[in-house]
């Protein structure tokens, strides 16, 4: 479960980025799948932003697949059988975006419900 969760808290953490700087790729597939109908994120910058779940499905729609020109890690912080939080670290040319993603086990099926950003 663990090799699972930090593959999925990464791929979630690219999923509701809210930067992207490459090339286009294919466009982004099922985006919706990857939410629970209350999702929420949560932007912490120098003014302060939440973005609803047709928000964020709607970026990454309009974003076709691009990439992040980034070096990423991935902490689980915490975990059990229905949730787990996971601390992505983002590490751009001169800045660092840090997101805390927390992920609830629907059905079996992991989900995000939720995502903080901060800045550095």
């Amino acid at each position: 479960m663990k090799t699972l969760a930090k593959t999925f808290a990464a791929a979630a953490l690219i999923a509701v980025s809210t930067f992207t700087m490459a090339a286009g790729k294919p466009e982004v597939a099922g985006v919706e799948q990857l939410f629970t109908a209350d999702f929420s994120q949560k932007v912490q910058a120098s003014e302060d932003k939440t973005n609803s779940r047709s928000e964020v499905i709607s970026f990454l729609k309009k974003q076709k697949g691009e990439q992040l020109n980034c070096k990423t890690s991935t902490t689980i912080v915490q975990e059990s059988a229905d949730y787990m939080i996971a601390k992505v670290t983002m590490q751009f040319e001169g800045f660092t975006k840090s997101d805390l993603v927390t992920l609830v086990n629907d059905g079996g099926n992991w989900k995000i419900s939720q995502s903080i950003n901060s800045y550095k």
